[in-house]
């Protein structure tokens, strides 16, 4: 597929400094890209690039001044980051669009119902009465349980496995080796020391436009239901216990675990790796640093906290300047030590 300069600066609302007619048919790095490829410059710091680049078509900021010639079609608009995501979003979607039908082998219930234009790649599974939206893609592998409910809009990516009476909303995707609804870690202790297993009879609810990375584990209530809600972005090989909430628009990266019943507010981002115990809140706006221990509510909205057991972020922050000074200190303290000691032998 190709496209012009024009035809790009009409998606993106640019304006074109160059050849109009100028055309791509791919992406590269500004740094790597060649003719009849597109880029974008966003980080000044990779400015230098724009002068020496290959690529045909630079997507840039309105408002940089340039320093040197270039021969590169540049399209100006306001957040050139903004714009070329957008393109690449519609690249994926075109290529999305191409894959239609039923492959084969592959299996669908025949209570199953199944909307238009759906996908449905080799050897997936689709059980009794589950429900699929339109225009939602199914990549190989993938199994759907049964009273499973799938969105429009929706890719699950190979091998996603969304268990039975889960329910994924409109606009979702799934990244591949994700499983929505394992059962959520309840053992009893038995008076013999040995654990009872608890039955997990609730589901997960994934609501609009929710993204889940590859590997990630979601589990299903033990009644009611562990929800994502909209807008929520998880990254690769998260955690995600048993009816734990999270909030609309928050944002957690790879390696997070969460224990069960957590209710996390809205727009909060948690770094990699931290870890957060049951049973807890936290509060709207809350921000995690990565390898926090959080082992009680965050309370006061728009809160920093990082470290383990995880606190205030800027108190954080001073105590370890502090523990770094704790050598030199030491060697202080020893000093005047030794002067007082002088001082007494004097008298």
């Amino acid at each position: 597929m190709q496209f012009s300069a024009q035809q790009i600066a009409l998606l993106i609302n640019g304006q074109i400094d160059g050849d109009a007619t100028v055309t791509v048919n791919n992406f590269g790095k500004i740094e790597e890209a060649q003719h009849g490829q597109l880029s974008f410059l966003a980080n000044p710091k990779y400015e230098e690039y724009l002068y020496t680049t290959k690529a045909s078509i630079v997507i840039i900021n309105a408002d940089l001044a340039l320093k040197n010639n270039v021969t590169s079609t540049l399209i100006r608009v306001p957040n050139a980051y903004t714009a070329f995501a957008q393109l690449l979003q519609q690249y994926q979607q075109i290529k999305q669009q191409q894959l239609s039908g039923i492959e084969q082998p592959s299996f669908i219930a025949t209570t199953a119902s199944i909307g238009e234009q759906v996908y449905v790649g080799a050897f997936a599974y689709i059980g009794n009465h589950a429900k699929v939206g339109n225009n939602t893609k199914i990549y190989p592998v993938a199994f759907i349980g049964e009273n499973a409910v799938i969105g429009n809009n929706v890719v699950l990516h190979p091998g996603v496995k969304i268990y039975h009476d889960c329910v994924i909303g409109n606009n979702v995707i799934i990244h591949a080796g994700t499983v929505i609804g394992g059962d959520g870690f309840g053992f009893a202790p038995q008076a013999d020391g040995s654990f009872q297993k608890v039955p997990q009879i609730g589901n997960v609810v994934v609501e609009d436009y929710v993204e889940i990375g590859s590997n990630a584990c979601i589990d299903r209530a033990t009644i009611g239901s562990t929800i994502i809600r909209k807008g929520a972005k998880l990254d690769n090989l998260i955690q995600i216990a048993h009816n734990v909430e999270i909030g609309n628009h928050s944002v957690i990266a790879a390696q997070v675990g969460i224990s069960g019943s957590t209710k996390i507010g809205k727009q909060v981002m948690i770094g990699g790796q931290a870890g957060i115990v049951g049973h807890i809140t936290i509060a709207d706006g809350s921000k995690i640093n990565a390898q926090s221990g959080v082992s009680k509510s965050i309370k006061q909205p728009n809160t920093a906290v990082t470290g383990t057991p995880a606190y205030d972020y800027t108190s954080a922050l001073r105590s370890q300047a502090i523990s770094r000074s704790l050598p030199d200190l030491e060697k202080r303290i020893a000093d005047l030590e030794r002067q007082i000691q002088a001082l007494l032998q004097k008298d």
